[in-house]
């Protein structure tokens, strides 16, 4: 929850072509919320998020792609060239999103409200990188993973469980 009065599940964002979107979209699904990028050394995990995908969706998990480019450069691309890149090279099929900013004044809101979740070590505030992944349960709870945990790590793996219906 983002306060008392605001679900995370219904900050609006945008998606590849502008259209309105929330989390909450998604149903009552838990989703996999993660910052990309192209050109980044963390890039391969877009293979484990699509296994994810492919793995857990018919189960209730959804994966949701936010381009930025605000580490390094390293996602530079228009819209149409990191859908490409996506599709050509990991063949994702998860729902990637309208390139955003995920720290400073200019913040996604949804990212704004991500950032307040701590991590496994009780650290909260801005993304330290690409990668940094939120999974968000039905009920609006948040469990934070930073960039160098990979998708597919157990501490990843037992809390998607954890989310899904029995």
């Amino acid at each position: 929850m983002t306060d008392a009065t605001t679900d995370i599940r219904d900050i609006p964002f945008s998606t590849a072509d502008g259209t309105p979107a929330t989390l909450g979209d998604f149903g009552d699904s838990a989703v996999l919320v993660v910052n990309v990028a192209s050109k980044c050394g963390l890039t391969p995990q877009y293979e484990q998020l699509e296994q994810l995908q492919r793995t857990y969706g018919e189960r209730g998990l959804q994966v949701v792609g936010f381009p930025c480019n605000q580490f390094m450069g390293q996602e530079p691309g228009s819209m149409e060239e990191i859908l490409d890149y996506c599709a050509m090279t990991w063949g994702v099929s998860f729902p990637v999103m309208d390139k955003i900013r995920v720290n400073g004044s200019h913040a996604a809101p949804v990212y704004k409200a991500l950032k307040k979740a701590r991590n496994a070590e009780g650290a909260k505030g801005p993304v330290m990188w690409n990668f940094e992944k939120f999974l968000v349960t039905p009920s609006g709870e948040v469990h934070r993973f930073r960039p160098q945990t990979k998708p597919d790590a157990p501490e990843v793996i037992a809390a998607i469980e954890a989310s899904l219906p029995r």
